[in-house]
């Protein structure tokens, strides 16, 4: 029997930055379309705090990366720039991504209702977690790309 493989989710750092756009790079163009990444460099640099960005770290290598934020009345949380090295998708990263996130906002008293948006290639992920459909804009992050807005209740 292997031994497990240590996985940690902790607050991003800006020392992380170049790791996270080094996974958001593979995840172009499947996941994100490359003229989203002058945004998620903005964001890193002036939003990950807000956003209680985290990374996940597999034997101490940064190879994910998310955030979540509440809603100035309190009542909705979004979820925001989620990703994982594609090479490593399968293996459970996501889950413990999202899974930390979902704790966090559970643990925000007053928080409703959270939202996200993704492609097409990861709302059956979320949807697996109870997430549901709202919208679904054909080619809404570009070309072959299609937006999906999705809300879990809580």
């Amino acid at each position: 029997m292997q031994p497990a493989v240590e996985r940690v989710v902790r607050p991003y750092r800006p020392e992380d930055s170049d790791a996270c756009l080094a996974v958001f790079d593979r995840n172009v163009p499947t996941f994100f379309g490359a003229s989203e990444r002058p945004d998620f460099v903005r964001f890193l640099l002036h939003h990950a705090a807000q956003w209680h960005y985290c990374v996940v770290e597999r034997c101490g290598e940064v190879v994910g990366c998310a955030g979540h934020s509440i809603s100035l009345d309190g009542r909705t949380a979004s979820l925001g720039w989620g990703m994982v090295d594609p090479a490593l998708h399968g293996q459970g990263l996501g889950t413990k991504l999202l899974l930390a996130r979902l704790d966090a906002v559970r643990l925000t008293p007053g928080v409703e209702r959270i939202v996200l948006d993704t492609s097409q290639h990861t709302q059956g992920f979320y949807a697996r977690f109870g997430f549901v459909a709202t919208a679904v804009t054909p080619d809404g992050y570009g070309a072959g790309l299609d937006r999906w807005d999705m809300a879990l209740e809580l």
